[in-house]
């Protein structure tokens, strides 16, 4: 068993599925990119749509005129890369696009047939051959912890 304390350092979050796809020469292990709502920022010589980013001005710096210039972050969306061992369980991993499920999201990245894992999907399985994934049963936003 483990204590209430090491349970409480798991972190859980809901996570927006964006893409799914088997990886080549294994038999269960499908690519996942997941969105968690996390943001990185980028240089600003990227060149992104408005939509896909967001400019924070965090401080201001005067320059040699005397004038007083705001300095700007760009962040963007930060999908992350999970593998998991569910393609027998979705043969079309298209089916999971869109889905919203539950994910460890502190667990140290480890690399599966050399892709980086970076989480870990929430199933359940009993044996028989019945599964299914942990869906929150409402409209959760990516990155929403479980309380």
């Amino acid at each position: 068993m483990i204590t209430y304390e090491d349970f409480k350092k798991v972190e859980i979050k809901a996570g927006k599925i964006l893409s799914a796809e088997k990886i080549p020469n294994t038999d269960k292990l499908l690519k996942l990119l997941v969105d968690f709502g996390e943001k990185k920022e980028v240089s600003s010589e990227i060149g992104l749509s408005s939509s896909a980013q967001t400019t924070v001005t965090t401080a201001s710096v005067v320059s040699q005129d005397a004038s007083v210039k705001p300095i700007e972050k760009t962040f963007v969306p930060a999908p992350r890369q999970i593998v998991s061992g569910i393609f027998a369980y979705f043969p079309d991993p298209a089916v999971l696009v869109g889905k919203t499920c539950m994910f460890v999201t502190n667990l140290e990245p480890r690399t599966i047939k050399g892709f980086q894992s970076n989480g870990m999907l929430f199933a359940v399985s009993d044996g028989a051959g019945n599964f299914s994934l942990l869906e929150p049963n409402q409209s959760i936003v990516p990155g929403t912890q479980a309380a």
